[in-house]
């Protein structure tokens, strides 16, 4: 029950080992270069014996089980031959030592940098970083360029099995805090892995012997999923060149649609951004004259001994006629705006000698809906009426 040689040997795809134990579906060889899940790392792929890999654990005892897709036609003491899936491990060996190089890339950036985890899947590969500054749009643009970088240097991957003393005294090597906490607690020795010249890190994982296998990486975005974490998502290798030249496109169509090129994408975009705001501004101020000059041509009717306004307003909502309404009585003892919409609302500004909320609450409990307010201003929704119908109701 050895553990898993492929970290030693991540090159190794076929090997021939002896069962020592099989359970039901679950077998155990003397020796696998099938990796196990851990450390944010997928489990190998591939076939045992003839029969589809489904799975790849570590148990509670330490031996590495290997789940199949179907019954095995092999029993204990036999000998099987074991084929690792070439594409997949590939990929995990690259995604794997890409994540390293991030890290790295973050040690020339990021102040008080600690390692908060990772994780690899199919389509993207994501760090957390621990760390006080901002990981901002720049910092991105920088972590995706030094990676790159590091990758076109053709810097050298290797990796050793040193005391935990000794790699606790080295400031340089990163620790996952769930593996420093876990597999390597109570261990005399721990695996460090390093990228020459540019990062160290204590992982039982698979690596590539240099960076320059990785290949392109893209960096997709960052999140925050918990107190003082940054989580950056990042592409490898051929879902990186296709997630490139989906962006290539974007900003090439980008580039067409404001007149210019690549070169100049990020100031004609700020111009047409702050031509926008200024047009939304303008038009801003243009629908609340609109809107004042409605409220203006209100009914007039008299009521109970006060003057009201009344009158119906369409293509605003009930926040903007509220906003206006405060302003426009002009006189009046109460004005009351009712909404033309799919679900008609009614808006009550008052001096105060008719409660606007008293209004609001006969005019839902006539009509339907709900809302509320004080005796100065009050609003309600959801009424069940057209809005002619309710303002021949508060003329009566």
């Amino acid at each position: 029950m050895s553990d898993s040689l492929a970290p030693e040997s991540p090159t190794v795809r076929a090997f021939d080992a002896t069962v020592t134990r099989v359970d039901g579906r679950s077998v155990v060889l003397d020796e696998t270069y099938f990796y196990p899940e851990g450390g944010g790392q997928p489990a190998d792929r591939g076939v045992l014996g003839g029969v589809d890999v489904e799975h790849v654990r570590t148990d509670a005892d330490g031996a590495v089980v290997h789940d199949l897709a179907a019954d095995p036609d092999f029993a204990a003491g036999d000998e099987v031959t074991g084929v690792v899936d070439d594409d997949f491990r590939t990929y995990c060996m690259r995604a794997h030592t890409a994540s390293h190089v991030l890290y790295g890339a973050g040690r020339r950036i990021f102040d008080d940098l600690g390692y908060g985890g990772f994780d690899i899947s199919a389509e993207k590969v994501r760090v957390d970083f621990e760390t006080s500054t901002e990981v901002d749009d720049d910092a991105l643009v920088e972590l995706e360029r030094l990676v790159n970088r590091a990758v076109w240097n053709s810097r050298e991957v290797s990796w050793e099995e040193i005391p935990v003393a000794d790699a606790r005294e080295r400031e340089e090597i990163a620790f996952n805090v769930k593996t420093e906490e876990g597999v390597f607690a109570d261990s005399e020795s721990v695996r460090v892995v390093s990228i020459d010249g540019w990062d160290w890190a204590a992982c039982g994982g698979t690596h590539v012997s240099n960076t320059v296998e990785i290949g392109p990486v893209e960096v997709l975005d960052r999140s925050n999923p918990g107190e003082g974490l940054t989580r950056v998502e990042f592409a490898v290798g051929a879902s990186a060149i296709d997630r490139r030249a989906a962006v290539r496109g974007s900003a090439y169509e980008a580039a067409r649609a404001l007149g210019t090129n690549l070169d100049g994408l990020g100031e004609s975009a700020a111009t047409a951004a702050a031509a926008r705001e200024e047009l939304e501004s303008e038009l801003a101020d243009l629908k609340s004259e609109v809107l004042r000059s409605r409220l203006a041509d209100f009914e007039t009717v008299e009521r109970d001994g006060l003057t009201w306004k009344v009158g119906a307003v369409s293509g605003f909502d009930a926040n903007e006629v509220g906003d206006a309404a405060k302003e426009a009585r002009d006189g009046a003892d109460v004005l009351v705006a009712v909404g033309e919409s799919d679900a008609p609302f009614v808006v009550v500004a008052s001096a105060g000698d008719a409660a606007a909320g008293d209004v609001v609450a006969e005019v839902t409990d006539e009509f339907g809906g709900g809302g509320g307010g004080g005796p100065t201003f009050a609003q309600g929704g959801g009424l069940g009426a057209p809005a002619d119908e309710v303002l021949a109701y508060l003329r009566d």
